[in-house]
């Protein structure tokens, strides 16, 4: 380990400690949380999910607020990420939808035309879109106190679109992209409107009590990087922009997107989250140092016997090599196979070494 990280570092909360990490601070151990870490591998939450479909969750801040909490109790992590789903915002949009949880959000009227795009509403998110979502954040902050963090999230623009203009999830992207090539102008619309949307969206989670924020870009891989740079960093940067005052650590987080790496880091925010397939170190070369970097063991290794497991989350840590602005996460979500326990001797096993003396 470094030893600027390592010097005089006192034993942190781990709200402290996720949040200076963030900043790029010296901590006392490497800070961890799991995507997707509220909910899927969890047997309390399956028990719940018999009972209530995940929009129901998500809107019921009670049930909200238990799931999210969760994997706080269970894993040890040193943050909660909010139990909700980046198609919530479309609620106040008032664009009606379903989660199929066999194939993900289903558009019922997909948004493939001006007249579609002007019947999109831009209201205050708190009081008018998801009251219940800010609710939810509130109770966690509470119940939380300083044992950790608490992160909200929205998804980022091009991902939105992507649902908005394909009606479910695809591979190929196909509409959407012949609207971002065929009518830029259209395009700029849809994206600008997103953008006004996530603004109020995430500022709204962080007066609620969210100490940190982040933007998912699932699909934004599909892109080239001059496709990327020309029709969506310039949206994207937007966000980053009008969330800069809320006064917490905003990360940047995209799948299958090494080609992008570079541009997403520009894109403005203390972190960038990595998925599995650029190393840390690598990444760091190419983002530069006033960047922390969240990351990034393949989701899949946990589902792998335990040396195996081991020997990745020290090969990850080996690749931080002990700098400041390290927080030890998954390359994306929890897979629903993965075994609590095996998670929960991750944490252990990352807080064990990179503790500072």
């Amino acid at each position: 380990m470094a030893a600027s990280a390592r010097a005089g570092a006192a034993v942190m909360s781990g709200r402290e400690r996720i949040l200076a990490a963030l900043r790029r601070r010296p901590v006392d151990r490497t800070p961890v949380w799991f995507m997707r870490q509220a909910g899927r591998s969890l047997a309390a939450y399956r028990e719940l999910r018999e009972r209530f479909d995940i929009l129901a969750i998500t809107r019921t801040p009670e049930l909200c607020s238990r799931v999210t909490i969760m994997p706080v109790d269970e894993l040890g992590v040193d943050a909660a990420v909010m139990y909700a789903d980046i198609m919530l915002p479309l609620i106040g949009m008032g664009v009606p939808f379903v989660i199929d949880p066999g194939v993900g959000p289903i558009i019922q009227e997909p948004v493939r035309s001006g007249r579609d795009i002007a019947r999109l509403r831009v209201i205050d998110a708190a009081e008018e879109a998801t009251p219940d979502l800010f609710t939810a954040i509130r109770m966690v902050r509470e119940a939380l106190g300083e044992r950790a963090a608490v992160i909200g999230f929205a998804g980022a623009p091009f991902t939105v679109a992507s649902y908005l203009v394909e009606g479910h999830p695809t591979r190929d992207h196909a509409r959407t992209k012949a609207l971002m090539h065929g009518e830029p102008e259209l395009w700029d619309r849809l994206m600008g409107t997103l953008v006004e949307v996530t603004i109020r969206y995430l500022r709204a989670q962080a007066r609620a009590g969210a100490d940190a924020l982040q933007l998912f870009d699932s699909w934004v891989g599909a892109l080239s990087r001059r496709d990327y740079e020309a029709r969506v960093l310039p949206h994207v940067r937007r966000i980053f922009d009008g969330i800069a005052d809320c006064g917490v650590p905003r990360i940047h987080f995209g799948t299958g997107c090494p080609h992008l790496l570079e541009a997403m880091a520009g894109a403005g925010g203390e972190a960038v989250s990595l998925d599995w397939r650029v190393p840390l170190d690598e990444a760091w070369q190419r983002v530069g140092p006033d960047r922390a970097l969240q990351g990034n063991l393949d989701p899949s290794v946990p589902l792998a016997p335990w040396p195996v497991v081991e020997r990745e989350t020290r090969r990850v840590l080996d690749e931080a090599g002990g700098r400041d602005g390290h927080v030890f996460n998954l390359g994306h979500g929890v897979l629903p196979d993965s075994n609590p326990a095996v998670l929960r001797r991750i944490v252990d096993l990352v807080h064990g070494e990179t503790e500072r003396p």
